[in-house]
């Protein structure tokens, strides 16, 4: 898959999916205005139409919409009319940003190459929920997040970039989520700046390749600031 090329006159359109106050939304919405990438953020969509993510994305004039899993019978009824509203805004990127449900193969599918998903650990340690317990128990000295493309496997998929945070001795499960949501918040914005700047691309073997990035990888700085690996201001 070729990279998409994008610019001023031709911005690249995400449609992001939330459950929940979306603060993964909300850091790509941020650094995206920031730093002026060719792209717009078309809507913010989520299945909860309590989710506070919702009224912070209306607030930034973001068009917004609810499709609540709760008013469809089955898994592929509501896909399917979930899939309808994300095509009204004719996207480029569909960003799965704290979005808690399992979506089906034909979802999936049908944006191949174009479904991007954040995970809560490093991936494929540890998928499902509950991911800081499952690290806790299992004694590992390393834990993070994974920005990868969703492919039908429950979180599976070609990483584009990991974050990675220690586990410290007496860490609870909130102390460690906490630790790496700030990694998260670094992360899936540069992600989003890859395909917006068209630097992101799967290669004929399904792996991930992009432009002029050296270290795809993500830390915490000894002074718990988040930064690339073999960046220009990398750890």
């Amino acid at each position: 898959m070729k990279p998409s090329l994008f610019s001023p006159a031709r911005r690249c359109r995400f449609v992001i999916l939330i459950s929940g106050r979306g603060s993964n939304m909300q850091s790509i919405v941020q650094a995206c205005r920031e730093q002026a990438w060719p792209a717009e953020i078309a809507a913010v969509i989520a299945n909860r139409a309590q989710a506070s993510g919702l009224e912070w994305a209306a607030a930034q004039d973001i068009p917004t919409a609810v499709v609540s899993h709760r008013d469809y019978p089955d898994r592929a009824a509501f896909d399917a009319e979930l899939a309808r509203v994300i095509d009204t805004y004719e996207p480029d990127y569909v960003l799965l940003a704290g979005f808690m449900r399992i979506l089906t193969e034909r979802f999936v599918q049908r944006y191949a190459g174009r479904l991007v998903n954040i995970h809560p650990s490093l991936l494929p340690l540890f998928p499902g929920l509950a991911t800081h317990r499952q690290a806790l128990e299992a004694g590992v000295q390393v834990h993070g997040c994974t920005v990868h493309f969703v492919t039908p496997v429950l979180d599976h998929g070609p990483v584009i970039a990991q974050g990675v945070v220690p586990v410290r001795e007496g860490d609870t499960e909130e102390a460690l989520a906490e630790r790496v949501l700030a990694v998260e918040h670094v992360v899936y914005p540069a992600v989003a700046a890859w395909l917006a700047q068209g630097r992101a691309a799967l290669d004929a073997h399904g792996r991930v390749a992009v432009q002029d990035v050296a270290s795809r990888a993500f830390g915490l700085s000894t002074d718990g600031a988040a930064q690339q690996y073999g960046g220009k201001d990398g750890i």
